[in-house]
């Protein structure tokens, strides 16, 4: 039946609708016997009426538009069953609300009254209703250990848990209701569609290149119609000849493989096996070859040799796997296009193919034009496929791994390697026929469901839990359950810490973390001896190299870690994310929540792992003061009307003596390319925006916090989102506006750099100087040699200003601090100036020249003001909190590595405690983060200063001049 959606016309769907299969009618018509098991027998005949169902919204992530059930199987159901059916309003899913509703059901967004709940992918804890019978595709049944919370909370709600993956036909133990096909149909629609792609990137037009990602397609019918005009053109143009023959090998014999399948063969195409792939080759220049493609199916006999000679035995390679090899890398993967790889994996099978046999086939010249693509539809994360790292989404859908030197893994479709498909979601690409087909799928078992017969033969046996516990057939589960209760601790004593990075703020949090006794802690750095610096320190802590892009390496040193804390560059924090949550580990970060890592949420929940951004100080520790505020006038009734939040890493004043009244305590570059953004904010009820490139111009020239202190600030991206992250309403706010401290002066120097090209991050502004100077000479186009006065005088043209402006004075004392006025004789190679853009050169000339010395110290300030409106509306207030933390001269250590270090070391330590119980990825805007941590920042002394005052006269959104 599913094949033939892709030959027939648009399927009707009263007539699918209407269908039900041979094994269905059986099952309707099956009443409980004797033996039925005790949970089946106690159902009551007052459950044989009329149930409520309801149909609840795909939540998981936003490419989610499945449904259970279609709106004509909702009104089937109810005419044949009197059965009310509720549905949760989604915006998102593939039939829309007003289709339910004119189907009969009620669109109801709260489902408390239904008493089964159907839906498709996980629920979250949060959302489960208690004391109802959930129909789902749990993942709990196999003991999966990142699922044990969800199914913990299934039984503590005494839920009735019904698993679609539990649907078994009681004669053969095959699945009933499952998408499979569908998997395979997406998978081989988004693997032509990547070829032509990739085609196209290495200089060839390919028929494929007029095939879309799958989800383009409103229906198969669309699929059938673009694949016959695809291979009308295979059969009249041909395909490349540097590529002939064409060969796609599939793994695998299921509804995936058949699924897959199923696309292909629309195509003109010749059927092959392995033993003919010799002779095609050496006859590879045949015409016939060129408008044909090749398709080799291969099953285990075709690629498992027997270890020490015999032939191959199903029953011997199941019992005793160890005793196979898989040769499919020498075998059939030189002659391959595109594998698509459908088969099941455990890892004691061996591997179809290891990164090892990937680096010899792509270190083949010959093999150039060989295995350019894997449709991995199974997705097997380092399973069958070794050096598929990850899954991939259907926003970026594709992923090249090159292993010939090392294992590197990128997304740009020209560079060398190996493009993956690795979507983990496919069917919901084809969200209308795989809805209706699971719904057919369903409907029997959804009537027996909606007249209360729970002793149904299939549902019965698909119960995992009930009333608090687990059936009988899965009371295995309970040793699943206890051994994921709380952090895996190593050898049943120690916890382990693999922090990634050495930089900066690492030194605090490795003394945190090592003054734990029961805490082992892996330093891995690209810097081995930066890294071997810190660990030596400490008897707990050990040092590795750290190469992110090496997946296996990575893999490795995240599998031997309780929690990973991420101290790389921000871009890398995504590609560790994915690696942790793979191996099921919890993360701590620093570094600013990116869309990237944000898109990690529903995998982060699903492997039951939490991952903790903004935990340093600006943000993070920001975030915990600020709500705790917030959480108290909430909790008063109160309403926040102004928020204003300022925050700085600066020099000590004593230690202030440049033109930047700056230096350097964390990334010279992360400075720099923060006052490239945009910013938007709400101040005095009026909404501005700040265009990228234009924040130092834009400067709040006097932000008077305290009056022994010179601040100017900076507008600190995108203010408004934080009301929706602090749980506050913008709309009734007059100021919303979160901002960075700095010297008055500092703007001004920066943004003459921004302006003359210094801070460019243009792939055209590389950099390869001899000195500071010649950086300099590059960027204002003066020659070797040139004196101080036709460098001010260029500056002055540049900028548009009089030479005797007092600023070009200031921005040249800055230039000399730097070093860049400097016109001696060329330095040696040694000390040459190397970087792939002017910003990254201008970073390196800062942190040389602006690093802080011996004996001097830098200075945080943070400042929150809240302006309160009382419940009645009678009274305003205004609540403070300040924090001043200095650094110490005599350790050197800086207060910007304390307070970026502590609060990401105390976050870690909470995560190996099991105290941190919400998954997924998340802020410190939670009482059960922020709560511990202030008051563990209060004993390490990090201390907040709340005041509160009544009026806004004296208030610093009174006060401060805003530009």
């Amino acid at each position: 039946m599913l094949s033939s959606l892709l030959t027939s016309s648009k399927p009707s769907l009263k007539m699918r609708c209407g269908t039900v299969t041979s094994f269905a009618r059986v099952y309707l018509t099956t009443k409980a016997t004797s033996s039925s098991s005790s949970s089946s027998s106690s159902v009551s005949d007052a459950l044989r009426k009329p149930m409520v169902l309801g149909i609840r919204r795909e939540d998981k992530n936003r490419w989610e538009r499945r449904v259970a059930l279609t709106p004509a199987h909702v009104k089937k159901l109810i005419k044949e069953t009197g059965a009310r059916i509720l549905v949760q309003p989604s915006n998102t899913r593939i039939f829309n609300n007003a289709s339910f509703e004119k189907a009969g059901a009620t669109i109801e967004e709260d489902l408390a009254k239904a008493d089964a709940i159907l839906g498709i992918k996980e629920v979250p804890i949060t959302k489960l209703i208690p004391e109802k019978t959930y129909v789902i595709f749990s993942h709990t049944h196999k003991g999966q250990s990142y699922n044990m919370p969800s199914l913990r909370a299934f039984l503590d709600n005494k839920i009735r848990l019904i698993d679609y993956e539990l649907m078994l036909d009681p004669r053969t133990d095959k699945r009933l209701v499952l998408f499979g096909r569908y998997a395979g149909y997406a998978g081989m629609i988004d693997g032509l569609h990547g070829l032509g792609q990739r085609l196209l990137a290495l200089g060839y037009n390919s028929p494929f290149i007029h095939m879309g990602q799958a989800h383009v397609y409103p229906n198969l019918e669309c699929v059938n119609t673009k694949l016959r005009h695809v291979g009308n053109i295979i059969a009249d143009q041909g395909l490349p000849e540097a590529f002939a023959p064409m060969i796609f090998t599939f793994t695998g014999s299921g509804n995936v493989a058949q699924g897959a399948r199923a696309i292909f063969d629309k195509l003109p195409h010749d059927n092959i096996t392995v033993d003919d792939l010799p002779l095609i080759f050496k006859d590879r220049y045949n015409e016939r070859y060129k408008n044909r493609l090749l398709a080799l199916q291969v099953n285990a006999e075709d690629y498992l040799e027997r270890i020490g000679g015999g032939k191959y035995s199903r029953e011997e390679y199941r019992q005793h796997p160890e005793r196979y090899r898989s040769v499919f890398a020498q075998k059939i993967a030189p002659y391959t296009t595109m594998l698509v790889n459908g088969i099941y994996w455990e890892s004691k099978y061996p591997r179809l193919m290891t990164t090892a046999d990937l680096a010899a086939i792509q270190g083949q010249r010959e093999l150039k034009n060989r295995m350019l693509a894997i449709a991995d539809i199974s997705c097997d994360i380092g399973g069958s496929l070794e050096f598929m790292s990850h899954a991939s989404t259907i926003d970026s859908p594709f992923f090249y791994v090159d292993a010939r030197d090392g294992l590197v893994e990128h997304k740009d479709v020209e560079k060398p390697g190996v493009q993956i498909n690795s979507i983990d979601n496919l069917p919901t690409e084809l969200p209308f026929e795989a809805s209706q087909h699971f719904g057919d799928s369903l409907y029997p078992f959804a009537k027996a469901l909606a007249t209360g017969e729970l002793d149904h033969p299939v549902l019965s046996r698909a119960i995992i839990c009930q009333d608090g516990s687990l059936t009988k057939q899965h009371e295995h589960l309970k040793k699943a359950l206890a051994n994921s209760q709380g952090i895996r601790v190593v050898d049943n004593r120690r916890k382990s810490v693999l922090l990634a990075g050495s930089g900066m703020v690492s030194q605090p949090l490795v003394d945190y973390l090592a003054s734990t006794k029961d805490t082992d802690i892996t330093i891995a750095s690209n810097d081995l001896d930066e890294a071997r610096r810190l660990a030596h320190q400490f008897p707990n802590t050990q040092a590795a190299r750290l190469d992110v892009m090496d997946a296996v390496s990575l893999d490795k040193l995240i599998k031997e870690s309780d929690v990973v804390v991420s101290l790389v560059p921000a871009h890398l924090h995504p590609q560790i994310a994915s690696a942790a949550i793979h191996r099921q580990k919890h993360m701590v970060t620093a570094s600013y929540l990116s869309p990237e890592m944000q898109r990690l949420d529903a995998s982060a929940k699903d492997a039951s792992v939490t991952i903790i951004n903004e935990i340093g100080l600006d943000p993070g520790i920001d975030h915990c003061s600020a709500m705790k505020i917030i959480d108290e006038e909430h909790a008063r009734g109160g309403k926040i009307k102004s928020f204003i939040s300022w925050c700085g890493g600066l020099t000590a004043p004593e230690n202030s003596g440049n033109q930047l009244g700056y230096k350097f305590s964390w990334s010279p570059r992360g400075v720099l390319t923060a006052g490239l953004n945009s910013a938007q904010y709400k101040i005095n009820g009026q909404l501005r925006q700040i265009p990228a490139g234009k924040l130092f111009a834009h400067k709040f020239g006097n932000v008077p916090l305290y009056p022994g202190f010179a601040f100017e600030g900076l507008a600190n991206r995108d203010s408004l989102q934080y009301a929706d992250i602090y749980g506050l309403d913008l709309n009734n706010m007059d100021t919303m506006f979160r901002g960075t401290l700095r010297y008055s002066g500092y703007s001004d120097i920066l943004d003459c750099l921004l302006r003359l090209g210094f801070l460019s991050l243009e792939p055209g502004t590389a950099v390869d100087a001899a000195s500071a100077a010649a950086f300099l000479q590059q960027i204002l186009g003066v020659r070797s040699g040139a004196s101080a006065e036709t460098v001010a005088q260029r500056l002055s043209k540049r900028l548009g200003v009089q030479p005797s402006n007092p600023l070009i004075g200031r921005l040249m004392l800055a230039l000399e601090e730097f070093g860049m006025l400097s016109f001696a004789p060329a330095a040696t190679s040694a000390s040459r100036l190397i970087a792939p853009t002017a910003l990254d050169a201008m970073a390196k000339v800062l942190q040389n020249s602006l690093r802080f010395r011996a004996n001097e110290r830098d200075l945080v300030c943070m400042s929150h003001e809240f302006g309160v409106e009382s419940a009645d509306g009678k009274s305003y207030d205004v609540r403070c909190s300040s924090l001043t933390v200095y650094g110490d001269a005599k350790t050197g250590e800086t207060a910007m590595a304390r307070t970026v270090g502590i609060p990401a070391a105390i976050a870690t330590r909470l995560l190996l405690k099991g105290t941190v119980k919400t998954r997924g990825v998340i802020r410190p805007t939670i009482p059960e983060v922020y709560e511990p941590l202030i008051e563990e920042l209060e004993l390490r002394g990090v201390v907040f200063n709340e005041s509160s005052k009544s009026g806004v006269h004296n208030s610093l959104q009174r006060r401060m001049s805003w530009a």
